[in-house]
């Protein structure tokens, strides 16, 4: 089994990969976003703003970054399918 998959059947990887992960994704985006311009002239918030960009689309376009850099599918749907279909 890859990491990939290990991760993808992990409690955390179907959650995240869930609806109410996808929610929590943009959310944590939206947080991330709104620290950032706050403190858009410190290097914390430029990071910030900067770090937004990955839980913002992958809860925008349902991905996971995670999977993807694990090798695995970077679609959650095809995650959240995979799941379904291992014992």
């Amino acid at each position: 089994m890859t990491l990939s998959e290990r991760f993808n059947r992990s409690g955390f990887g179907c959650w995240i990969n869930g609806t109410r992960g996808r929610v929590f994704r943009l959310c944590a985006g939206m947080a991330f976003l709104a620290v950032g311009i706050g403190l858009r002239q410190h290097p914390l918030g430029v990071a910030a703003l900067v770090w937004s960009f990955f839980p913002l689309t992958a809860g925008m376009f349902n991905v996971c970054w995670i999977s993807l850099v694990l090798g695995g599918p970077f679609s959650s749907a095809s995650i959240r399918r995979l799941q379904q279909e291992s014992p």
